[in-house]
């Protein structure tokens, strides 16, 4: 099968965490603005994130009750068109997220068009309100999310040679669980608010099976404006 580069890259408090209120500090503010900065390093035209992440900061929430579909459509791969160059890759394993639109423009970064990546437990009632608006979909798993199978089909079908995976805690781990991740970058914030309910880089569903911990090598430190932290890792 064939993947992309895959890159891991996130933005952390010194205890680990990829969301909580230190995200709100003035002491935090560099590391923003260089976790975006760096993104553009990276040269991904494509940014994957998990369905949690979709919900609270990229997708219009969740689609609700949809009307039923009069016309039956095939779990098979759906690859609309579109003129946007860049990708936003929503996993959605359900099918429960909502759209207004096939593409998403946030501030400072380019139109992209949205790819929902989904089992086949979605509903074909789904299906059809994806296809009204026009977003590409691929099948990659029956129930459980098959990472290998997405990023085959993310390469074949949309020619993505890099992806960038930005969360959640539970989507990162669910590459990293099958050795998918190539790069780890992550910029550190010289904050912590000590949360025990605050999500991690890498957190294990409690469905994915033991595996032994994923060893990571240094590639590089840089100490950036504000005390902020960039470290490179490497998978061996």
């Amino acid at each position: 099968m064939r993947k992309p580069y895959v890159i891991c890259h996130m933005l952390t408090s010194l205890d680990g965490k990829i969301d909580g209120t230190y995200m709100g500090t003035a002491a935090c503010a560099p590391a923003l603005s260089a976790y975006g900065e760096i993104r553009n390093f990276f040269h991904c035209r494509a940014t994957l994130y998990g369905t949690t992440t979709m919900a609270g900061s990229y997708s219009d929430g969740l689609a609700g009750t949809l009307p039923a579909s009069d016309k039956i459509y095939p779990k098979e791969d759906y690859v609309a068109v579109s003129d946007a160059e860049n990708y936003i890759i929503s996993v959605d394993p359900q099918g429960v997220l909502g759209f207004r639109a096939d593409y998403i423009e946030k501030k400072n970064r380019p139109k992209a068009h949205v790819v929902e990546v989904l089992t086949e437990a979605v509903t074909n009632d789904y299906l059809a309100y994806l296809r009204r608006l026009h977003i590409s979909y691929i099948f990659a798993g029956k129930e459980r999310l098959d990472c290998p199978l997405a990023l085959d089909k993310l390469d074949r079908l949309f020619s993505i040679d890099r992806l960038m995976i930005a969360g959640g805690g539970l989507m990162n781990w669910s590459f990293a669980q099958e050795n998918l991740i190539d790069e780890l970058s992550l910029v550190i914030a010289p904050v912590a608010d000590g949360s025990t309910s605050a999500v991690s880089i890498f957190e294990k569903a409690d469905f994915l099976p033991s595996r032994e911990p994923a060893v990571f090598k240094l590639k590089e430190v840089k100490t950036l404006q504000g005390d902020v932290l960039w470290l490179r890792y490497i998978t061996e």
